[in-house]
């Protein structure tokens, strides 16, 4: 039996149910062992392939000794399969209960297959539990005969024992564990074992792939013998649907039965993928590989809604409890999650974009809400993952066998939907990833292929050719084990689970600054190539550049007046310029001066064409791919001080308050007088009296002198105060989140130190005369364009995520106004008083508010007819722009385009409005990659400096509580991380809810004999005092809380 429950991933495991004299309401989960494999199958007869809770009989719970000690339920571990039985009383009769609990999931464990059985709380808990001779236990358990589709069902257990499949558990489906410190998956063996000549075709155009069913189940053992002994007669399945044609998809878009929009594929648990609702509801479920139909993340996809028999149940019970089958898509994944805003702009101008102001989020978001669960408004959240090898189709981890949808109102569903057609491969088809042998030696495939494996779960594993793989790769595997390659998806057929795939590249060692960076552009299309002669032949060769005599006679010169830049001190395309002159009248004239990209980059050009494409600079933590060549953009058009420049111009008359008086728009002529820092700004605000020597500053114009530079900051700063009052009075919305900075070694570029950077005044006083200079162009460009305005929107939160955070907040007690984004903004600064933890209460919900906002976008007016659309929620205002940054965004070199030519000094927009909407969703496309990239290289230095630098000790606070985990915000750092209690030296775990709170109960094990047990209770916003260790893989490391009392280490 053993070897038939292995060729289908199942573990056999042994365990029978107890009867004990001592019933306790709310047992402990005992005995969490942080050597449990990741993939077990929960012991639920009726989810037994979802990981659920299950029930069986068991009258009471078994106490500890000790009149002091909690009493606590029996557990028995199986270290293969991971296995745990905690035993429960139920008012309707006995009830055993299996858990699997959440995971930030990588790739199976490898653990010995060996089974061992714990009793804690016995004297000698390592002794074999004797359950024959045990009068507590029961002889039968009565077993529910509802078994889920795809899962061992008595039948298939040899002998009479027909209760051994609930014993079963599969290693692919729960996740209780904390996540593996092998990052390369491995080919199950028998995934390869089972093929045969007849079960893979093999030729470079349909690579063939283990046999299985639509829904993705692998066949039972019994069928695979079948198979390998009529291998010759045997036909092979189609795995995937046949794409519709495009007349029949233009058919059901204009019918509505078809929807189209992006994919997205959660990033800890691949087997589930999500789709936007057009209604705005709840994301519609795409379960399993085989229903998403070889569409990747990101993709745009045509899907067809499932009947409502076949749809989700979240809410069997109709209450206000959300069940874990929904997690993923309360918080969407990739696209929505880490946040659906983009990155700060203007926090650090000259690095990010502004779009962190006016989407809301003021810093990067962190990388773990990419696929934070829905952290148990009800019920124990356990999530599950998969390992990543052939087809699986998923199975909700929370419906209910015997609950029927068509019987259950709608706020009880959640629509399913299967993939019928690929409109647009957004996604790259390329993965970083490490590559095998194939485990069967005899099998024809084994001399022509290997596997590769990516590290991102969300890319299918792919055949590549020997051929590809180094010469040596086939005698010296192991020497390529830390080796990272990237691949490229080639073909992928209807009945092959695995993609064909080509080796691109061999990027280096694994865990590596430089190879992983390159992978992670890769990976995300990022072009980083180095421009070619004929791009360079359009900028100007003869060095150094001056202004032509007769382009001064077009423009307004202002070389004589006061303008600096205030710019991060390491920054070297600087785009964006201050000026502010106090007017006899008491007002002042201030202006907001952008480097004139346009001028350089003409349309229709080589130029213009890489720049276009690119759309955007893309800013690592150690280098910058640059949009346009860095004579451009850090010569040609960057304000560099004591230079004249080409720019161009908004000119406010403004009241002291912030009142705008008038506007002036054009091209001008400026020579900035002086590069500030933030660090210089700052301090000039910070010391309005304080008389700055010259050496205190960088070097300034001779005809400037420093007090009048000073006075020019202070009065900015007054006025930029009175700004962002009016904003914020008038309902803009601002969700600040901690961003990580870091300190590089100058030799080795290895990270030194890391820090929460620190949005000051300094950073706000620029932020505000960017997002005036912004919304005025886009009523300029809207007024001149009504069709061909190049704007910028941001659609209101998501309402069911919004529904979901509106009862999450009610349930833990907080008084949030959701109503508009004035009254959250509002709420949110007036709920957490003032104590030493406020702030970080502050940032804990700020990031769970984060999370419905959606992503701000480019649009073409001309292509949406509703203007109120156009509107933006975070700003709260009717038209937005960008047009302060044209160096590293190319969305604000047309809107340059469109300006210059509203204001008759430039040619007019050759593109039409397809052409500029095209342009726009490229540009958001870009936009979204950058982000992307961005995070990815702040998670691979941070990795970096724990592996280097760790352990690392920190207070955090609690942001989320699952039922056998919990995710905290590590208030020195920045970053969010899970901690597992099966991770911790425990002697048991309860998951409860407390009202409608969920909460963790911890008995800490004694740190010596003869000390009682301590007892630690775990909810939303809970201080704890955590470690950050790195693992033995490359990239990972992990986190444990220390016990209560011990000593925190400031290092």
């Amino acid at each position: 039996m053993r070897e038939s429950l292995g060729r289908n991933g199942l573990h056999a495991q042994t365990y029978s149910p107890v009867k004990t004299s001592h019933p306790e309401k709310s047992p402990l989960i005992l005995g969490s062992d942080p050597r449990r494999e990741e993939n077990d199958l929960a012991l639920k007869p009726e989810t037994l392939a979802r990981g659920g809770e299950t029930n069986f009989n068991q009258e009471s719970d078994l106490v500890l000794d000790g009149d002091t000690t909690p009493k606590l339920g029996l557990i028995i571990v199986s270290d293969a399969s991971g296995g745990r039985v905690v035993f429960n009383r139920s008012r309707d009769g006995a009830s055993l209960q299996a858990f699997s609990g959440a995971v930030e999931q990588d790739e199976p464990a490898t653990k010995q297959n060996k089974t061992k059985k714990k009793l804690l709380g016995f004297p000698n808990p390592q002794k074999p539990l004797n359950v024959a001779n045990t009068k507590q236990f029961r002889d039968k358990v009565p077993m529910a005969s509802t078994v889920a589709p795809g899962c061992l069902h008595s039948g298939q257990v040899k002998g009479n024992d027909k209760s051994a499949w609930a014993r079963s558990r599969n290693n692919s489906e729960s996740a209780t564990s904390p996540p593996n410190i092998n990052r390369r998956r491995q080919l199950s063996e028998s995934q390869v074992e089972t093929m045969n000549i007849s079960d893979c075709r093999i030729n470079t155009r349909q690579i063939g792939t283990p046999r299985a069913g639509f829904n993705g189940a692998t066949s039972t053992p019994v069928d695979k013998k079948k198979n390998r002994n009529k291998s010759n007669r045997s036909q092979k399945k189609t795995i995937f649907e046949p794409y519709m044609s495009f007349a029949e998809v233009s058919e059901g878009l204009k019918r509505g039965t078809l929807i189209q929009g992006p994919l997205r594929i959660n990033p800890k648990k691949f087997q589930e993928a999500f789709f936007p609702s057009p209604d705005g509801t709840r994301d519609i479920f795409i379960d399993g590989v085989v229903s998403r139909n070889r569409a990747l993340n990101g993709d745009i996809v045509v899907v067809k809604v499932l009947p409502r028999e076949q749809w989700k149940v979240v809410k069997a019970d109709g209450g206000d409890g959300e069940s874990a089958a929904a997690h993923d898509s309360s918080f969407p994944a990739e696209m929505t999650a880490k946040h659906e805003a983009d990155s700060p702009d203007v926090i650090i101008e000259a690095q990010f974009d502004d779009s962190g102001t006016e989407d809301g989020l003021g810093n990067v978001a962190s990388p773990l809400a990419d696929s934070m669960v829905k952290l148990s408004i009800s019920s124990g959240d356990q999530g599950s993952s998969q390992p990543h090898g052939a087809t699986q189709g998923a199975t909700s981890d929370s419906m209910p066998v015997t609950a029927d949808p068509r019987l259950l109102p709608d706020k009880c569903l959640q629509k399913t939907a299967k993939v019928v057609y690929i409109l647009e491969k957004k996604h790259s088809r390329a993965a970083t990833g490490f590559i095998k042998l194939l485990a069967d030696k005899n099998s024809e495939l084994y001399r022509k292929y290997a596997m590769f494996s990516a590290v991102d779960h969300r890319v299918p594993r792919m055949y590549v050719p020997l051929a590809d793989c180094p010469e040596n790769f086939m005698s010296r595997p192991d020497d390529y084990t830390n080796t990272l390659f990237i691949c490229r998806i080639v073909d992928w057929k209807e009945d092959c689970n695995f993609a064909l795939g080509q080796l691109a590249k061999s990027l280096g060692q694994a865990g590596e600054i430089e190879p992983e960076t390159e992978g992670i552009l890769m990976e995300y299309g990022v072009d980083f190539s180095d421009f070619s002669p004929t791009v360079l032949e359009c900028l100007p060769q003869s060095l150094p550049w001056t202004i032509p005599p007769e382009e001064l006679e077009k423009r307004r010169d202002l070389r004589k007046e006061c303008i600096f830049t205030i710019d991060p001190a390491t920054a070297r395309d600087l785009d964006d310029a201050l000026s502010c002159k106090k007017l006899p009248d008491g007002n002042f004239e201030v202006g907001v001066h952008i480097a004139d990209v346009s001028y350089f980059l003409q349309e229709g050009t080589a130029l213009d064409e890489v720049a276009s494409s690119r759309a955007t600079s893309v800013y690592l933590v150690q280098k910058v791919i640059p949009m346009l060549p860095r004579l451009l953009c850090e010569e040609l058009c960057s304000l560099n001080p004591m230079a004249d420049r080409l720019t161009f111009s908004v000119i406010w008359k403004l009241s002291p308050d912030g009142k705008i008086l008038s506007e002036w728009f054009g091209r001008s002529i400026i020579c900035s007088c002086v590069k500030l820092s933030y660090d210089h700004a700052q301090s000039m605000i910070e010391n309005p009296s304080k008389l700055f020597s010259p050496e205190e500053l960088p070097p300034l114009a001779p005809h400037y002198p420093i007090d009048e530079i000073h006075q020019a900051v202070l009065n900015l700063h007054s006025i930029a105060k009175n700004l962002r009052k009016q904003r914020f009075d008038g309902g803009a919305l601002r969700l600040d989140q901690m961003k990580l900075a870091f300190t590089l070694d100058k030799e080795s570029g290895m990270p030194q130190g890391c820090y929460v950077y620190q949005y000051r005044d300094s950073n706000k006083l620029v932020e505000e005369f960017m997002l005036l200079a912004n919304m005025a162009v886009a009523h300029q460009i809207r007024r001149s364009f009504p069709a061909l305005a190049l704007l910028r929107r941001h659609p209101p939160p998501q309402s069911k995520l919004l529904d979901d955070l509106v009862e999450f907040c009610d349930q833990m007690g907080l008084n949030i106004d959701f109503s508009n984004a004035g009254a959250l903004h509002k709420s949110l600064n007036e709920t957490f008083g003032n104590d030493q933890y406020a702030a970080a209460r502050k940032e804990v919900l700020t990031n769970l508010c984060s999370r419905p906002m959606q992503m701000a976008i480019y649009f073409c007016t001309g292509a949406l007819k509703d203007e109120a659309l156009y509107r933006h929620y975070a700003l709260n205002v009717p038209l937005y722009t960008h047009f302060t940054s044209p160096i590293r965004r190319f969305a604000d070199v047309i809107v340059h385009r469109l300006l210059a030519a509203s204001l008759g000094c430039g040619n007019p927009l050759s593109l039409p409005t397809e052409g500029v909407q095209k342009q726009a969703e490229h540009c958001n496309d870009r936009k979204t990659a950058s982000k992307r990239v961005q995070e990815q290289s702040a998670d691979l230095f941070f990795s970096v400096f724990v592996k280097e630098s760790g352990p690392l000790e920190s207070e955090a606070m609690v942001m989320g509580v699952l039922s056998e985990a919990f995710d905290v915000l590590v208030l020195r750092y920045g970053v969010q991380k899970r901690v597992y209690c099966n991770a911790l030296p425990l002697q048991g775990v309860r998951f409860q809810q407390v009202g409608k709170k969920p909460e963790l109960t911890l008995l800490w094990e004694p740190e010596t004999p003869g000390q009682p047990a301590v007892l630690q209770t775990i909810s939303v916003f809970t201080l704890v005092e955590v470690v950050l260790k790195a693992d033995s893989a490359p990239l990972k490391y992990s986190a444990i809380i220390k016990r209560p009392g011990e000593t925190h280490n400031d290092i």
